[in-house]
């Protein structure tokens, strides 16, 4: 089972978010519709991402294969030239939440990273979901409360964002710049 047929292989091994899909992306424009990309990376959190890129663009998500250290995901390339890469339209920047924060202390901020990014630098009161958790967990929110999303780079964020408001969330808003950028208070597991 482990030697699959891929038409392409990518290594993105060794690559933080937001690289391993940005060299997804520059890929999978190579390729005819229909054929298959194997994407090996050693970021936990990849697995999540490519599933939600992949559904956000239209391309096929076929699964994760974990060979010791190297996640290998397959992704098929849509026959549907016309699916655009959908952006979630609701967003603001960091020192605009910042300013919100600062005013309303009972504002909901989720961080879709992954658990050690959010145990070692964090926006004070956010709330911990990392992306391939979300699903299971969006039971234990609101879909009345203004949501603020945050990730490292406004990706993950992004994915998160739009699979919220697929699922009734009325008020989410994508944290663009993320904490990559973010020069606000943050809380840490040092603290």
């Amino acid at each position: 089972m482990e030697n699959l047929k891929a038409n392409t292989i990518l290594d993105a091994k060794g690559l933080a978010c937001p690289m391993p899909i940005v060299k997804t992306k520059t890929e999978m424009k190579n390729l005819e519709a229909g054929q298959v990309l194997e994407v090996q990376a050693t970021d936990k959190g990849s697995k999540a991402d490519m599933k939600a890129w992949a559904e956000s663009t239209g391309h096929q998500y076929l699964g994760t294969i974990e060979v010791g250290e190297v996640l290998k995901h397959y992704l098929r390339k849509s026959s549907n030239e016309e699916s655009n890469e959908k952006k979630h339209p609701n967003i603001i920047s960091n020192e605009e939440l910042e300013k919100k924060i600062d005013v309303d202390k009972n504002i909901v901020v989720i961080d879709v990273r992954e658990n050690a990014e959010f145990a070692f630098n964090h926006i004070p009161n956010a709330i911990s979901i990392p992306l391939g958790e979300l699903e299971n967990k969006m039971n234990v929110l609101n879909k009345n409360d203004e949501i603020y999303i945050v990730c490292r780079t406004g990706n993950r964020s992004d994915l998160a964002a739009q699979k919220l408001t697929e699922n009734g969330f009325n008020n989410v808003i994508n944290v663009e710049q993320g904490m990559s950028q973010w020069s606000g208070k943050t809380s840490s597991i040092n603290d």
